[in-house]
């Protein structure tokens, strides 16, 4: 069974850091590119960052852009997402997603799995 679990999510106060990790079991994320996505409650959910299968590739949103910064580790099957500088509008939930596209892209629908979603909360 295909599944995608995050980690890393939690309360940090304005300015701080957190790594959100995303490991892959049931399939081998190395033929996947990954995207991470945030949803705020009544609002849609939005790119945050992805890469593509090698790593060559990675983008971003303006809103992170210089912020956070999208890794992956595929001999360990795990896709990271370093979050700097965190904001009181970055607080929400924030799920990574596969896609057997072949590159890097935030339309929802290509992605093939997603985890459950780890929880930021960014307050003092």
């Amino acid at each position: 069974q295909p599944q995608l679990v995050e980690s890393g999510g939690g309360l940090v106060q304005p300015g701080g850091s957190l790594r959100l990790s995303c490991k892959a079991s049931g399939f081998s994320i190395e033929t996947y590119s990954v995207g991470w996505f945030r949803q705020a409650p009544g609002l849609e959910r939005e790119g945050v960052s992805c890469i593509t299968e090698s790593g060559g590739s990675k983008e971003y949103a303006a809103s992170v852009n210089g912020r956070f910064t999208i890794s992956r580790d595929n001999a360990k099957n795990t896709v990271y997402l370093q979050m700097n500088s965190l904001k009181p509008e970055d607080a929400t939930t924030y799920y990574c997603a596969a896609t057997r596209s072949g590159y890097c892209n935030f339309v929802i629908g290509l992605y093939n799995h997603w985890g459950q979603g780890t929880q930021v909360t960014v307050s003092s």
